[in-house]
């Protein structure tokens, strides 16, 4: 039997040779000099236009994500141009490809905790017990609570508190935060350790206040450290550390053998 053919449609651009429209929106005249970066992003994604409450929300979101220092997914961009420099999109692809439940995409993963153990939010929830029940289920099955924890900033991430007090201003302060927040202080009380909420758990559930599906949340992450690889690809150019990290690797990877060259 002949495979029925199935639709095909998109509906976020199309160009005519005078005309170019994205969401609806004529590009030259309705979005240049009209829209910032994040609020365009937020018309991509969505659709619809950020209210001011929205945009503010959302581009805190993806300021918060561009830049956090000498990460391996930093590192892993410098090396990659250090290899490669006339490859730039490589060296930025190689940076991205280290988001995953470690750094940046825990954000993903606390937005799909928060958005399962609650899939609609209810005054009628008691919320304690299940910030309760979301930590012992993590606990039986021997796997971290995501967006809880922070290798350096302890007891307090700093940009988590920013993050929920821009939430509480701007209407986005609802029982994901809530929930997120007693499942920060279970998961201390149960471990008896400083578990702070770090940004990516602060980030995923403002991002379940938004309504945004969990399965696209890593991507906001993946948008925002592109701009900061970018930005450390022109350090990189301008001062460069790759090979320096490279050659100190090799040599104090190697001293050991080097060593018992020598003695033999």
């Amino acid at each position: 039997m002949a495979r029925t053919p199935k639709p095909i449609r998109s509906d976020i651009a199309y160009s005519t040779p005078d005309h170019i429209s994205v969401r609806g929106k004529d590009l030259p005249n309705e979005v240049l000099g009209h829209m910032n970066l994040g609020d365009f992003a937020f018309l991509q994604l969505t659709g619809k236009e950020a209210t001011p409450k929205q945009s503010a929300m959302f581009n805190a979101i993806l300021i918060t994500l561009v830049e956090h220092g000498m990460t391996p997914s930093a590192i892993a961009a410098r090396m990659t141009y250090a290899g490669a420099p006339e490859s730039l999109q490589a060296a930025v692809a190689a940076g991205l490809c280290g988001l995953g439940s470690v750094f940046v995409g825990s954000m993903e993963g606390a937005c799909r905790m928060l958005s399962e153990a609650m899939p609609v939010a209810s005054g009628d929830i008691d919320l304690e017990a299940l910030a309760r029940e979301t930590v012992a289920s993590y606990k039986a099955r021997g796997v971290a609570v995501p967006g809880i924890g922070h290798p350096l900033h302890k007891p307090v991430d700093p940009r988590t508190p920013r993050l929920f007090q821009l939430a509480a201003d701007n209407g986005m302060s609802g029982d994901y935060v809530k929930l997120m927040e007693l499942i920060g202080r279970e998961a201390e009380r149960v471990s008896g350790k400083a578990l702070p909420i770090n940004a990516t758990g602060a980030i995923g559930a403002i991002c379940a206040e938004f309504g945004f599906p969990w399965r696209i949340v890593r991507g906001f992450g993946v948008m925002a450290r592109a701009i900061g690889l970018v930005g450390h690809i022109m350090e990189e150019a301008e001062q460069p550390m790759a090979v320096e990290i490279w050659q100190r690797v090799e040599e104090e990877a190697s001293q050991g053998l080097r060593e018992r060259a020598a003695r033999a």
